[in-house]
This record gives structure tokens, C-alpha cells and sequence, in this order.
């Protein structure tokens, strides 16, 4: 039997799983410069919404706290359950069962695709891309058009 370490009564969120979940007075109220309410009633708004979020959430979890812990309690242990005694031998199962088909398209894949793509490899490997500031170069058509010819024609060569 395993000795259960004692629960920290002081950090209960060890793992920050929580940190997102801001509910002080000043996370959820601000009063800008020039908008300012007076003094008494800013203390006392601190002191109500304070005293409220605490009596209301204790009294929510004295309520219901235990409850709510049992049902996500018996919710964890039956995925837990799922997982440990269905999917996983499952899992395991359609493994063995499928390794001679993986084995076998592996040797497929290796032995025709992978060629194929090696040599796509390697012809793409060639092109090179540069960005330039300068003057964009001219179409084909400009270049073939030094004899004066109007563009897309054929030249005739004798």
C-alpha cells in the first residue's frame, strides 16, 4: 500500500493549471485617470465585491464541491477504466494484426514512390530564387524581337 502524500492546504493550483482565471477587484475593475469615483465608494466596491465572490463560492463549493469532485472522480476512473481495459488491448491487437500489411507497403513505398520523389528531389533542387530591387528583366519575346519582328511571330532563318 502506497503513503499518499498530505494535501497542500496553501498552493492548491501547484500545476498553474488555473493562472488564466483572474477574479480579483482589480483584474475585473479599472477606473481610468479623469474618471475616477469617490474615494468611499471605490473602498467599499472593493470590500462588497470581495466579501461576495468569497461567500458565494464557498458557499457553492460546501454545497456542491463534493458532489461535483465525486462525479468528475468516478467520470476519471471510468476513462481511465476505458483506456486500461478497452482501447489499449485494442490498440495493440490492430497492431499485430496490421504490422505484415505496414511491412509490406513499406517495401512498396521504398521500392517504387521512393525513387520518384528522390528524383523530384533533385530536379527541384535546381531552381534558385532571388529577389532583385533592380530593373525587372524583359519577357522572352523582347529578347527574340531584336530583328524588328512583332512578338509571337516565328522568324524565318536562312
Amino acid at each position: 500500500m502506497s503513503v499518499r502524500p498530505e494535501i497542500d492546504l496553501i498552493n492548491r493550483d501547484p500545476n498553474d493549471m488555473n493562472n488564466y482565471i483572474q477574479v480579483e477587484f482589480d483584474d475585473v475593475f479599472a477606473e481610468p485617470t479623469g474618471t475616477h469615483s469617490a474615494a468611499c465608494v471605490w473602498r467599499n466596491s472593493y470590500k462588497c465585491f470581495t466579501c461576495g465572490k468569497n461567500v458565494c463560492y464557498k458557499l457553492m463549493t460546501f454545497f456542491c464541491g463534493i458532489c461535483i469532485a465525486l462525479a468528475w472522480g468516478c467520470a476519471f476512473a471510468q476513462i481511465s477504466f476505458s483506456v486500461i481495459w478497452c482501447f489499449a488491448p485494442y490498440l495493440r491487437a490492430i497492431h499485430i494484426i496490421l504490422y505484415p500489411f505496414k511491412k509490406i507497403y513499406s517495401i512498396i513505398l521504398a521500392s517504387f514512390l521512393g525513387p520518384l520523389v528522390e528524383t523530384f528531389g533533385l530536379i527541384f533542387s535546381r531552381i534558385h530564387v532571388t529577389n532583385s530591387q533592380g530593373v525587372p528583366p524583359k519577357p522572352i519575346d523582347a529578347i527574340d524581337n531584336d530583328d524588328g519582328q512583332r512578338p509571337g511571330r516565328v522568324r524565318n532563318f536562312k
